[in-house]
């Protein structure tokens, strides 16, 4: 097999499938050479459930969070929710933290999403404290802790990973995280941002993956896409920076006026064709090699199941093939 990573992840909960249904989802998952399952949490399921789940039903296989954010929970209950994990999976969790973003925390959760920088800085410097069984007494930036310490310590803890996007989060996953996560960057995007970080390590990136040959559909889906995800500030900025902004601008302009169907209509098939891995699944596992290839040491398939068969859409994507 052309791909050079020992690890090769896969997106779960799956849509249309309970979280009971996922027993024999994970044994499958084993079966066919998959190493890890990662979780989000957006809108759907919290990032810690299905791992839970994981962990008890499936011992093979690596769990990993990209991600949980940095502010929906407290610094206590997010030092104890990772340990609990770790102590459910010792030796097979890892921790991906990141800011996430305006809708997620402040719409949804009503926190203020103040100086997001700063504020994962804190959380990933605090739980480096907690998680080593320190008592954490002191003043953060964005935070206070007083008197904290776990009552059941971690044996071993486990890895942090930052989710990171331009050079500020980038430098700091280099410096003081174990790894990095990506998201929404294509192939070609991979060596800029990871030359970025200054090092060598772990980098996971969540791929979307739309397994069929109708060109017009997985384009026309894949627009969709990206118009909800590149119209939040953050992924614009990010995609700014990595020079796609004269392509994508008729979008945000588009978005910004409110003409929804436009901004669809002027996303660059180039665009899609990048940040969408779409066609056949010999030409998928091609596509997916490519950020293997640029350093991608976990990548994380995120498969849209329109028009195939989920089973089959695993198996013929897994890294056997």
């Amino acid at each position: 097999m052309h791909r050079s990573t020992t690890r090769y992840g896969i997106t779960i909960p799956f849509d249309a499938v309970t979280l009971t249904e996922h027993r024999s989802w994970f044994s499958t998952l084993a079966d066919l050479g998959y190493t890890d399952v990662w979780s989000s949490e957006a809108d759907g399921s919290d990032a810690f459930t299905p791992l839970t789940l994981a962990a008890a039903w499936e011992p093979r296989l690596q769990l990993g969070t990209a991600i949980a954010p940095a502010f929906t929970r407290g610094p206590a209950l997010m030092a104890q929710t990772v340990a609990s994990m770790a102590e459910a999976a010792p030796g097979r969790f890892t921790f991906g933290l990141g800011a996430s973003s305006p809708a997620i925390v402040q719409r949804w959760n009503a926190v203020a999403f103040d100086d997001p920088f700063r504020r994962t800085r804190d959380m990933l410097r605090f739980l480096r404290e907690a998680l080593s069984g320190e008592k954490v007494d002191r003043e953060f930036d964005t935070f206070a802790v007083h008197g904290f310490r776990l009552a059941r310590p971690v044996t071993d803890p486990p890895p942090i990973y930052l989710a990171a996007l331009r050079p500020g989060m980038l430098r700091l996953a280099g410096a003081e995280a174990d790894g990095v996560i990506l998201n929404w960057l294509s192939a070609n995007d991979v060596s800029t941002v990871l030359d970025e970080t200054g090092r060598s390590f772990d980098a996971v990136a969540r791929l979307f993956v739309i397994p069929t040959d109708d060109e017009a559909l997985a384009r026309s889906i894949g627009r969709r896409m990206i118009a909800a995800y590149l119209n939040v500030d953050v992924y614009a900025a990010f995609h700014r920076w990595l020079g796609r902004g004269p392509a994508l601008e008729p979008m945000w302009e588009a978005w910004q006026s409110g003409d929804r169907k436009r901004a669809l209509d002027v996303i660059p098939d180039d665009v899609v064709d990048d940040l969408i891995i779409h066609g056949s699944y010999s030409q998928c596992r091609e596509h997916i090699g490519r950020y293997v290839a640029g350093g991608v040491t976990i990548p994380v398939l995120a498969i849209v199941p329109i028009g195939a068969d989920l089973t089959e859409a695993v198996s013929q994507l897994g890294p056997r093939h």
